[in-house]
Parts: structure tokens; C-alpha cells; sequence
């Protein structure tokens, strides 16, 4: 019979149950393995803008900053007042207005990378409307050489395809520098994230810490009188409900906490001045602000000496985040409506507009109005006004 055991020949069940080989051992959570959340579009924007404080400031300062400049529109021998450009601009549609537009579209470049804005009608002509689409909606269609030749625009399982090939495009597809994607853009979020997901971790260890009265988690450790390891069912459910009661919430903050009949509090986590979790929210918060390009000094943010003065990091903002942004915007916009209408226009901010640039602008004006070897066409063109024939310069 025992070798007939061993040959498998025992059909019958099994005299006992066998539990994983490391079931009785006692797991101590540790540090684990680094969560990140996910870098789709989706989760990006829910983590890094509706729910994170710093993200949202830093993509409503440049958008709002950004669509308040005054745009001028000119070719190459005049500036306009008036225009089908202008006047489509400064009303693109319906339900918005240039800067609500334009902060869409902004906003847009700032979560994804990628911003997207549909003519409506004006074939050979300006278009009648502007819309800017939600790029997350938005899939790009290439084609055999690789350049787009279509854009699905993807709601609830709907499609509507915008076929680039015929005529003008009615997409103008805006997007930021990508080293490893050649049609998609990378956003400052995306470079942003991981300071996110600190910023918001720490974030969600205060609130626990004063759900939890302010105290890391431990272990109560019973030992009875006489060596014994365990409590009784209603010695544990006893100990759970008055641990429930009388210390957590914010209301039992600070209360001590009374132990008896062999019963030992064991701390198992670090205190809060060890972590040291405010250091290390301004730390991260400094990190998303430095993605984005914005001052931690406009943002609240303690600990940061970059610049003197509130005025200097306005400055700064405008000069290298706010400026190059809608430069490379109003160019690409510039350049996709001029196929429109059928001559080449250039739409940039005005400069001399901009409050927070006017000593820079009054310094310039006064170094280039005593340049006396300029003649006055040279001064315009340094200005980045639109120069004048030498007849109209001599008149």
C-alpha cells in the first residue's frame, strides 16, 4: 500500500489541506515598489490639474497671461487696424471670444502637448469660425510618406474625419517638441508628473495623518499575564471598537491613550518632522513649477531666492514662458489662416502693450531714438514696426 501510494495509485482526497509556505509569517509593510500614476491624457490632467493646486495655478497663469496679450497684424509694408483676419480673431465664434479662445487653446498645449483649431467654412477664403478642439479627442492619421493625412475626432464612439489632402487644411495642428513622437507633442505636465504624484502622495499623508489624530500607524502588541499571545473574540472586538471611537478623527486629537491587561503600543512609522512632508510638497511643487516655467515666487511657493523681487520674476515670467509661447502659437496660426485668405500675413503680441515688459520697452525705445546713425526705416524695423519706402521716410 505504500508503494502503491507513491506510484500516484491513491485516488482518494487528500488528508489535509496545504496553505502557502509563507502564510503564519508576519508582513511588515515596507517603502514597496514606487507607484506612479498613469501617463495617459486623461489621468495626467485629472491628477496634475483638477486635483493638484500647483498644476492648476501654473496652466491658468500662462493661459490667462497668455490670451490677454494684444495681437497686431501686419505684412510686410503695413500694420492693419482692420482686416477678416482681425475681425476673426477678435470674434472666432459664437459662444467665445479671442480670449477665451485662446486660453483654450493655451491650456490645451499645456496638458497634452498638442492643440488643435477648426476652421468652419470660408473654403477660399478667411474662415467663418474658430473652434478649438479637445485634443484628447483628437487621433492623427498619417499617411504612407508619413505626414497627417486625415484627423478623427473621436466622441462616445462617434467619428468625424477632417481630411487634410483636399484644398486647405481645416485643422491647424499646434504642437510642442517631442524627441521620440513624430506627430504628437509633449506637454509640461508630462515632464511634471512624477512631482505631481509626490506633491499629491504627501498631500494624502496629512489628510490620513489627521484622520488617524495626527499619529503614524503602529501595532498594539497583547501579552498576557501568563504568556499567552492572543485576545479573546470579544476582548478584540472591544479593543477595535473603542480604538474607533475614542482615538481617531479630528475631534480625539492629542487624547492619550489608555492600555491595559498586558497590552503595548509599537510604533511602526516614521513621525511626521522625520519625513519631514512639508519639505518635500514645497520641494515638488517647486519641481512642477520649474516644468510649467513659472516663478515658484508668483506662486506662493517659500524657499526660492532666483529673484529679488516680485517684479523681476513677473518680468522673467513673461519674457521666457508667456512671450515664447504665444510666439510660436500666433506664428503657426498666422501661417495656416494666410493660406486661407491667400496672402501672407504675420500675427505676433504687441510687445509695447505689455506691462510687465515697459522698462525694458522704455529703455529700448530711448536707445534706439539716440541712435543717430539709424535712419528713421532702420529704427522701424528694429522696433518691429513695418518699414516705410525711403520717399515716405524723407517726406
Amino acid at each position: 500500500m505504500v508503494f502503491q501510494f507513491f506510484r500516484g495509485g491513491n485516488k482518494g482526497p487528500a488528508p489535509e489541506a496545504k496553505a502557502s509556505a509563507t502564510g503564519p509569517l508576519f508582513a511588515v509593510q515596507g517603502a514597496g515598489r514606487v507607484a506612479w500614476s498613469p501617463r495617459d491624457t486623461a489621468t495626467l490632467t485629472r491628477t496634475g490639474f483638477t486635483g493638484n493646486p500647483v498644476g492648476f495655478r501654473c496652466v491658468k497663469m500662462i493661459a490667462e497671461a497668455a490670451a490677454s496679450l494684444p495681437l497686431v497684424l501686419q505684412d510686410r509694408m503695413q500694420r492693419y487696424d482692420l482686416h477678416p483676419m482681425l475681425q476673426l480673431i477678435d470674434h472666432p465664434n459664437p459662444a467665445q471670444g479671442k480670449a477665451e479662445l485662446f486660453e483654450a487653446l493655451y491650456a490645451q498645449l499645456l496638458l497634452t502637448g498638442n492643440g488643435y483649431v477648426e476652421a468652419v467654412g470660408g473654403e477660399t477664403a478667411v474662415p467663418l469660425e474658430l473652434h478649438v478642439l479637445r485634443s484628447d479627442r483628437m487621433n492623427l492619421v498619417p499617411g504612407s510618406d508619413g505626414w497627417p493625412v486625415a484627423y478623427d475626432y473621436v466622441v462616445n464612439g462617434r467619428k468625424h474625419r477632417f481630411d487634410m489632402a483636399l484644398g486647405v487644411a481645416p485643422i491647424c495642428h499646434i504642437r510642442a517638441f517631442h524627441p521620440q513622437d513624430d506627430h504628437y507633442g509633449f506637454s509640461p505636465l508630462q515632464a511634471a508628473a512624477q512631482a505631481v504624484d509626490v506633491h499629491n502622495s504627501a498631500s494624502r499623508w496629512s489628510k490620513a495623518l489627521l484622520d488617524n489624530a495626527a499619529r503614524p500607524s503602529g501595532a498594539i502588541v497583547y501579552k498576557g499575564a501568563e504568556g499567552q499571545g492572543s485576545l479573546s473574540t470579544d476582548q478584540y472586538d472591544r479593543l477595535v471598537s473603542e480604538m474607533e471611537s475614542h482615538h481617531q478623527g479630528a475631534r480625539n486629537a492629542g487624547r492619550p491613550m489608555l492600555l491595559e491587561g498586558g497590552l503595548d503600543w509599537k510604533p511602526m512609522g516614521f513621525s511626521p518632522s522625520d519625513m519631514e512632508f512639508q519639505k518635500t510638497k514645497e520641494s515638488a511643487a517647486r519641481e512642477i513649477a520649474l516644468a510649467f516655467g513659472v516663478p515658484p515666487m508668483l506662486l506662493g511657493i517659500p524657499g526660492d531666492a532666483t529673484y529679488a523681487n516680485y517684479q523681476e520674476a513677473n518680468r522673467a515670467f513673461y519674457r521666457l514662458t508667456v512671450l515664447p509661447l504665444v510666439g510660436k502659437v500666433t506664428a503657426r496660426i498666422a501661417e495656416w489662416l494666410s493660406r486661407h485668405a491667400g496672402e501672407a500675413l504675420d500675427l505676433r503680441p504687441d510687445l509695447d502693450q505689455v506691462p510687465a515688459l515697459s522698462a525694458e520697452r522704455d529703455a529700448q525705445w530711448k536707445r534706439i531714438s539716440d541712435a543717430a546713425f539709424l535712419s528713421e526705416a532702420e529704427k522701424r524695423v528694429l522696433l518691429g514696426l513695418p518699414p516705410v519706402s525711403e520717399d515716405q521716410d524723407a517726406g
